[in-house]
């Protein structure tokens, strides 16, 4: 009886490995090429709009942000090691605030999907702090913390925490009620399932949500480091604002997009291999 509920769980699970190269068969050198030829045409664009601020005069201060000034600029920042000077701080701070995030959002995630009714109460709450944008807490995170970047951490904190605990519960969640019977009639206590079974089951949905967490920790962290920091991209793009160089600016705005593309790639790729299918 036990191995029939298993065996009745597998098949859909167990057979997308298979489908999946099936459907992937007739994609062929066009299928592959489709991402250079979606920056290939972003390329374009910047260089369209490039010429455009070119040939009107009014806009003559802001050539910089043309691709062959932007791209000169690019190598020098790589060359003169000011791009990791800028960015390590940065990805320190994201770091940080991504693992509070995680610290706090996972385990609350797993409560709120095992039990109905502390979802049911926290669901009101949790909502209405996940609408308020996490730049409105600057002036609380510049009050409570002693140091500007603990003020910054925490606003990327506070931006990281939701994806990752929503994600968190729709997994729990949707883990097929078999599994949890299997566990309890083979001996596993709270603990042991848990580790054995809840957490395996939903790991995919954690690092999804981890990866969403990152998109938005990102896009926080360059206003968050406009506060009294000297140092991060977001510094440097402030500093690069102000003493007008457009090329500069460009070349960071660049060097953001190369960083975060990176980073969402490789958390992407950990949670594609994270897919977990339980033992017969």
């Amino acid at each position: 009886m036990t191995v029939g509920a298993t065996e009745a769980v597998l098949p859909t699970s167990a057979a997308m490995p298979a489908e999946a190269p099936q459907r992937l068969q007739g994609r062929g050198l066009s299928w592959q090429l489709a991402p250079l030829a979606g920056l290939a045409l972003l390329f374009a664009l910047w260089f369209g709009a490039g010429l455009l601020l070119a040939r009107n005069p009014a806009y003559a201060a802001f050539t910089g942000f043309a691709p062959e000034s932007a791209l000169f600029a690019f190598t020098e920042l790589v060359r003169s090691g000011e791009a990791w000077r800028a960015a390590a701080p940065s990805l320190s701070r994201i770091g940080q605030g991504l693992l509070y995030a995680f610290l706090t959002g996972a385990p609350l995630g797993l409560l709120v999907g095992s039990l109905p009714w502390i979802e049911r109460a926290l669901q009101p709450p949790f909502q209405l702090l996940r609408m308020i944008s996490p730049l409105a807490w600057m002036p609380v995170a510049v009050l409570s913390f002693p140091s500007w970047d603990g003020a910054i951490v925490f606003l990327i904190a506070a931006a990281a925490v939701w994806p990752i605990l929503f994600s968190t519960a729709a997994g729990v969640k949707r883990i097929d009620p078999v599994w949890l019977t299997l566990a309890r009639n083979l001996g596993g206590g709270p603990l042991g399932t848990l580790q054995f079974v809840v957490i395996p089951a939903v790991l995919q949905d954690i690092l999804t949500g981890l990866r969403l967490a990152l998109g938005v920790a990102w896009i926080v962290l360059v206003p968050a480091e406009y506060l009294g920091v000297t140092s991060g991209l977001g510094y440097a793009i402030n500093d690069a604002r102000d003493t007008l160089s457009y090329d500069r600016l460009t070349a960071l705005v660049l060097l953001i997009g190369l960083i975060g593309y990176a980073l969402d790639a490789a958390l992407g790729r950990l949670a594609a291999r994270a897919r977990w299918i339980p033992a017969t």
